[in-house]
């Protein structure tokens, strides 16, 4: 009698394990397919480190932004789509109108990501980048 109580108790409990699971994964699924968690995440190529390159390489610091010594980290929310684009790019936390407007430019015009993927299939992913802008005090300095 034990030993079919014991089976019972761990079937119950491997059951709501798996039932756990499920709804774990879809709580990651928003209403119109778009994840903010999966099994393989998106890769940038060359990884983050690339990105950060990137990113820093395609921002234009706004002349107004400058000129009004207007700083600060933008974020900006994305989608990786299951072709790898970024699209539907929205800002999450911005600092001023100019700055927000530039990082939404870079963002657009990055390179096609590897895709992330659920159970093997691609899929569309959420993910947030931030931005830094910060002049550089020294060429203000100097230029004095």
């Amino acid at each position: 009698m034990k030993r079919i109580k014991l089976s019972i108790f761990l079937f119950t409990f491997l059951l709501a394990g798996i039932v756990q699971a499920n709804v774990n994964a879809q709580n990651n699924k928003s209403k119109d397919g778009v994840y903010s968690k999966v099994e393989i995440m998106p890769e940038y190529p060359g990884g983050v480190t690339a990105l950060r390159t990137d990113i820093a390489s395609e921002v234009k610091y706004p002349e107004d932004a400058k000129k009004k010594g207007i700083q600060g980290k933008v974020f900006v929310t994305f989608v990786v789509n299951e072709n790898g684009k970024a699209e539907d790019a929205k800002i999450a936390r911005g600092v001023d109108s100019t700055l927000d407007e530039e990082a939404l430019r870079v963002i657009n015009r990055l390179k096609t990501w590897e895709p992330g993927k659920e159970k093997g299939k691609a899929v569309k992913v959420q993910y947030t980048v931030p931005i830094n802008f910060v002049l550089d005090k020294t060429k203000k300095s100097n230029n004095s």
